[in-house]
């Protein structure tokens, strides 16, 4: 029987196609109600891979909008009932069920203050985004499997598209229009992903290193690591790595680098080196090897790197599938978790 988180994990490229189709001229009005609102600084609340989505938010506001973005502490609006002052924020709750209660308080008390409210979910009748001002739809159906995949890449998508249409730049911007061909290239590296899932089987620890716009991408391979194949993957950035965790790696503890783009290719390629002194043999995954690479996890380049996200992280949910497979682990049934999630 085919696997379900495998069958979602393939269908990703034509759930992006519509979510641009529903949404893209949706988001380019809502871009232009919202620039007048005069907020100055973006406030996210998620869990668990709708936070690394947030992750990815964090780099793309402030990139393409130059927006501070920061993580809401849900808890304060829920259990210390200390919600902070919300003056200036644009407010954004993503979450695909759109059900957790204390995410959606955030957005009701964004309400409460007036300020604007955009919920990101694949729920349009859901609490959350009821509460919300702003509705950006996934469009991606149901997600059967209990790992997230398509409603992440959606998520991704979601937060381009709404930096675009704050931008102002949406109505004339084909770039995310390519993204998912590129999505279908990156499927074709399921081999490689294979066999450093295989390489990886023996460790029930591991390390994915990424930065920048891909730090996001480096924490949803190490949660679907955990999550599929019980190993306790450590998501770093190559900069806070080395200050201290570096020392944990010994001989064969397996690592993964996650390296797209030219910002950052020289810093990860220093620290492949540095690791391969140590004793360890990475695996990398990107768009170019280094030089001296051993298993290499192929991923299409072409995209602008802020966008790389959205194509990067196939292979990585591809490895995570084939990890727990490797490890005898059935993906389709993780045990203890559930679909949704439901936190005060």
């Amino acid at each position: 029987m085919t696997s379900l988180l495998l069958s979602e994990i393939n269908e990703q490229p034509q759930a992006l196609r519509r979510l641009l189709a529903a949404e893209t001229d949706h988001v380019a009005e809502m871009g232009r109600q919202l620039r007048s609102d005069g907020f100055n600084y973006v406030l996210i609340a998620a869990r668990g891979t709708s936070d690394n989505a947030a992750r990815y938010g964090q780099y793309l506001f402030g990139a393409l909008n130059r927006l501070p973005v920061a993580l809401a502490a849900p808890s304060l609006f829920t259990l210390y009932q200390k919600p902070p002052r919300l003056q200036g924020a644009l407010v954004i709750g993503i979450s695909q069920s759109g059900q957790s209660p204390d995410i959606v308080s955030v957005l009701q008390e964004a309400g409460r203050q007036g300020v604007p409210g955009i919920a990101i979910t694949n729920d349009l009748s859901s609490p959350l985004a009821e509460a919300a001002g702003h509705v950006i739809g996934l469009h991606v159906g149901e997600e059967r499997s209990v790992a997230a995949t398509k409603t992440y890449t959606a998520q991704l998508a979601a937060i381009a598209l709404l930096g675009l249409g704050l931008a102002g730049q949406l109505e004339d911007d084909n770039l995310l229009k390519n993204v998912p061909a590129v999505m279908e290239q990156a499927l074709q590296s399921e081999s490689q992903a294979r066999l450093a899932g295989e390489k990886a089987a023996g460790s029930d620890r591991a390390i994915v290193i990424g930065r920048g716009f891909n730090y996001a991408t480096a924490h949803e391979i190490s949660l679907k690591c955990k999550e599929l194949a019980y190993v306790l993957a450590e998501p770093y950035s190559s900069a806070d790595f080395r200050h201290g965790p570096i020392a944990m790696v010994e001989s064969e503890f397996p690592v993964l680098l996650v390296t797209m783009g030219d910002t950052f290719r020289q810093d990860l390629s220093a620290l492949d080196a540095k690791l391969r002194q140590q004793g360890v043999q990475p695996v990398t995954l990107g768009d170019r090897p280094f030089s001296n690479a051993g298993l290499h996890i192929p991923v299409p380049a072409g995209l602008v790197e802020w966008l790389t996200p959205l194509v990067a992280i196939l292979p990585g949910q591809l490895l995570a599938y084939h990890l727990a497979r490797a490890r005898g682990f059935d993906p389709d049934q993780p045990r203890v978790i559930r679909k949704v999630t439901l936190t005060h």
